[in-house]
């Protein structure tokens, strides 16, 4: 799931700035092997296209369905190993890490739904898995969008 956070977070305003870590084909190249990826042209077109699509279902602004091109003709195949059961993606090279991270969203909406979310820092574009037993985490980072909205709260309310 760290993964699908680092590839939902891809693309931070910085100083007012959007960034994309996909978007340079040295760097972008670099990000996806670092996730497991061959960091090739085609790769990266694919992942820029799941993490937008990702990014506009976590945001509830698209239906999940969205998502039904990146699996098209990807496969699971059960398979039995000596420690119980495994499951194998079979998927174009290419297109093996975007579809990994669709299936990690899948995961997350299964195993902790309602906890990756947006920041609710109106100004950052960053996400969060809300890993908190209360499941009340609102910013990406308490040491700066959460403070940043205390700070605000707080002249607003001393004004």
């Amino acid at each position: 799931m760290d993964a699908l956070l680092d590839l939902l977070n891809s693309r931070p305003l910085v100083n007012g700035e959007e960034q994309d870590a996909l978007g340079d084909p040295a760097g972008g190249a670099r990000w996806a092997r670092e996730h497991g990826g061959q960091g090739s042209r085609a790769e990266l077109e694919l992942l820029r296209e799941a993490r937008d699509a990702l990014r506009d279902v976590v945001r509830g602004e698209s239906p999940p369905a969205v998502l039904r091109p990146l699996l098209d003709g990807v496969h699971q195949i059960p398979e039995i190993a000596s420690d119980g059961l495994r499951w194998t993606l079979r998927t174009p090279p290419h297109a093996r890490l975007a579809v990994e991270m669709v299936l990690a969203w899948a995961g997350a909406e299964q195993q902790l739904p309602g906890r990756l979310r947006p920041c609710a820092n109106d100004e950052c574009r960053l996400f969060l898995l809300d890993r908190s037993r209360a499941n009340r985490a609102r910013w990406c980072s308490m040491a700066v969008c959460g403070n940043r909205e205390k700070a605000r709260r707080h002249y607003a309310r001393t004004r």
